[in-house]
């Protein structure tokens, strides 16, 4: 069980990962705390955004939709490998997950298939939104994949957590997809190697 970092101490976390960190307005207070607790953290959920187009992802990261207001993450990372913090606390990214999954993610085991929507992610998990159309052929560059290895690793290394505690959203909740494009096995590999 591990309260969230502070602010302050995220954005360290990040920049001494070696993260290219972008602050977007007062993201430190931008948040929906007011909707539920922030915390425990056990994970972080990495999604694609399915946009293109760097500025308008972030915007629409930070201010969310009219049925789904923002903020929709912590970092949106673009394909330049540049991560833009747009919010801090509870952010509305992961939705309901599976109590399965969650334990396994605490336990860092092998993750169970997830065939339920029963527990409240956005209180559990640091949350990533990769600027990707996840259409399976918009690529993925090199830039952006190490900086989603450099962000997971730093969280996990200021945590104490290995790289199970790293899970795509399609991991998370049925019906969901994201990220597509590259494995989250992979994925998990580079935040092992990283952390080593």
């Amino acid at each position: 069980m591990a309260p969230p970092m502070s602010a302050a101490d995220f954005l360290d976390a990040l920049k001494d990962e070696g993260v290219t960190v972008v602050e977007v307005g007062d993201w430190r207070h931008h948040n929906r705390n007011h909707k539920g607790p922030w915390g425990p953290v056990h994970g972080v959920m990495i999604h694609h955004t399915v946009t293109k187009g760097s500025a308008r992802t972030v915007e629409l990261c930070r201010d969310g939709y009219e049925d789904l207001p923002g903020p929709l993450c912590h970092g949106v990372i673009t394909k330049d490998g540049r991560v833009h913090l747009v919010g801090y606390g509870r952010a509305n990214h992961a939705g309901l997950g599976d109590d399965d999954v969650l334990r396994a993610v605490i336990a860092e085991k092998a993750l169970p298939h997830d065939n339920e929507a029963n527990t409240d992610g956005n209180r559990h998990f640091y949350g990533f939104e990769c600027e990707n159309l996840g259409d399976g052929h918009d690529p993925w560059p090199e830039p952006q994949l190490a900086a989603i290895e450099r962000v997971a690793a730093a969280i996990c290394r200021r945590h104490g957590w290995t790289e199970r505690s790293v899970i795509g959203h399609l991991e998370w909740q049925p019906g969901k997809v994201d990220p597509r494009g590259f494995t989250m096995a992979s994925m998990r590999e580079r935040v092992r190697d990283r952390l080593k």
